[in-house]
């Protein structure tokens, strides 16, 4: 089985504590012994993992960048789940209301690592993502997701748009993101099924992903800027429905 590599201390640490199975080996920088790397390594040898000594340049080689924080770690890839049909399955089946993240044309890891942590704190259950249009999750996206990538299930699929449709077939309203929409993010009722689709910056959807949302809407924009970072976009939204969706809770418990 192919091994990835994980680096910094909350992508190897939620790892640690999540599926510690599927971790190889910790790599380490012997010259940082805080408390943050004394518990790091803790965790490792309750969990039974090999820890290596490796020092700046062997962990830059193995991260791919020198923002490693002095620990990096060889992991066996795991699955969240087998399929976006089986996940939505589940959630339904567990009477709770999907929110599905869809990004469309994101290439950045970085914007996709940030997408993911707030996919993560909103409660989002999946993001989707084209194949041909996106970034996978790798090392840079791990170590930005802040251990997201180990909780939020991310599908790659190869047709967005009849991905899109599928969504709709299960009542899942789609709600794309453009700047010339005519309703803002607070007019619309998200708490009910939704995906959230947004473009990358600058090109934003593209022109099928937007013709097959069931609306488009805009994020009020007040200053000088005309957007937003996609996943700070992704987090206004994300929020927004997670709100809307503790207030009808609220009413119908009351």
């Amino acid at each position: 089985m192919a091994l990835q590599t994980l680096f910094g201390f909350h992508a190897v640490g939620i790892r640690l504590r999540t599926a510690p199975r599927s971790v190889v080996e910790v790599h380490a920088d012997p010259a940082r012994r805080d408390q943050r790397m004394r518990q790091l390594l803790a965790r490792a040898e309750a969990a039974g993992v090999r820890v290596s000594e490796a020092d700046d340049v062997r962990l830059t080689a193995l991260a791919g960048t020198r923002r490693h924080q002095g620990v990096a770690a060889r992991v066996e890839a795991i699955a969240l789940t087998r399929s976006l049909d089986e996940l939505l399955e589940g959630v339904e089946g567990a009477g709770q209301v999907p929110l599905v993240l869809v990004l469309d044309g994101v290439t950045d890891p970085h914007n996709l690592g940030a997408c993911l942590r707030v996919a993560d704190g909103a409660g989002a259950h999946c993001v989707v993502a084209p194949k041909d249009h996106a970034v996978g999750v790798n090392a840079t996206v791990s170590k930005v997701a802040s251990g997201a990538a180990e909780t939020v299930p991310y599908f790659m699929v190869t047709n967005l748009a009849r991905t899109l449709n599928e969504l709709k077939e299960r009542d899942i309203r789609i709600v794309g993101t453009a700047e010339d929409a005519p309703r803002s993010i607070w007019e619309v009722d998200l708490s009910g099924p939704v995906a959230l689709v947004f473009g990358a910056e600058g090109s934003g959807m593209r022109q099928l992903t937007a013709r097959t949302c069931d609306e488009l809407v805009r994020l009020p924009m007040h200053g000088l800027v005309e957007s937003l970072n996609v996943s700070v976009a992704s987090g206004v939204c994300l929020y927004e429905a997670a709100r809307q969706r503790a207030v009808r809770s609220a009413a119908t418990e009351g």
